[in-house]
């Protein structure tokens, strides 16, 4: 696959930004799966995982070039010293414009794989402030204080606006143009519609982190990938408010 874009690197640590549907580190039970972590290697030797994304979102993901490095910037992380911001296509649009979601997550009953919202769980906390409004959508930047899987596709689902792709926890595992130009949108007699996204609508839009080395405030921003973008196009120019 084609390497992916680095954001920035040193001696002692890289900043890529993941494409969607690749994993960020080995599939426990498939091991040859491409992921982040084996390509980054080929180019850099051992690197050491940081922190992880769902494979299905894409963004700013750092990975340690040495073992010291590696041990300050997980206890960053720990200690909840980072900044993350994700960007999120959302199903309608919040009253508001900014929230908080302080709900407890854990994992759901009888859904493998899936979380919830719950007092049994472990603490999480979001926030978000809405970026731009459509008229059935809206762009929301998210600020999660936790790292609980799931965090954000579950938070936003709990406040009746989950993502606007998401086959887990929102309504759609695909997004089309007819749903964006409604009856505007007019198709070839025998031509057949191909998605505009076809995976989570999230993305890593920034990471902030205090070098372990130099101790200033590293920021990397992430720009969107193609098919993030199209949607946006589209959005702009049929579902704006």
């Amino acid at each position: 696959m084609k390497k992916p874009e680095i954001l920035y690197q040193d001696e002692h640590l890289v900043v890529v930004n993941k494409p969607a549907d690749i994993l960020s580190i080995p599939d426990r039970f498939v091991p040859e799966k491409p992921n982040l972590s084996d390509i980054l290697q080929a180019d850099f030797g051992q690197v050491w995982v940081v922190h992880r994304l769902d494979k299905a979102t894409s963004g700013a993901i750092c990975f340690a070039l040495d073992a010291d490095t590696h041990k300050e910037l997980s206890l960053q992380f720990q200690e909840r010293k980072v900044q993350k911001r994700y960007h999120a296509l959302v199903e309608g649009c919040p009253l508001s414009e900014t929230g908080e979601i302080d709900r407890p997550i854990a994992p759901h009953p009888t859904v493998a794989g899936k979380m919830m919202a719950s007092t049994k769980g472990k603490a999480a906390l979001t926030y978000y402030q809405v970026l731009t409004r459509y008229r059935d959508f809206a762009l929301l930047e998210a600020d999660i204080k936790t790292g609980r899987t799931h965090q954000i596709r579950v938070h936003l689902s709990t406040i009746g606006h989950p993502l606007m792709v998401d086959p887990l926890y929102g309504k759609r595992e695909a997004l089309f143009l007819s749903e964006i130009k409604r009856k505007n949108f007019r198709l070839g007699k025998h031509a057949e519609e191909r998605p505009l996204l076809s995976r989570l609508s999230l993305h890593a839009h920034s990471l902030e982190i205090q070098h372990p080395q130099t101790k200033e405030t590293l920021y990397t921003e992430a720009p969107y990938f193609k098919d993030f973008r199209a949607v946006l196009n589209q959005l702009n120019k049929w579902n704006a408010l």
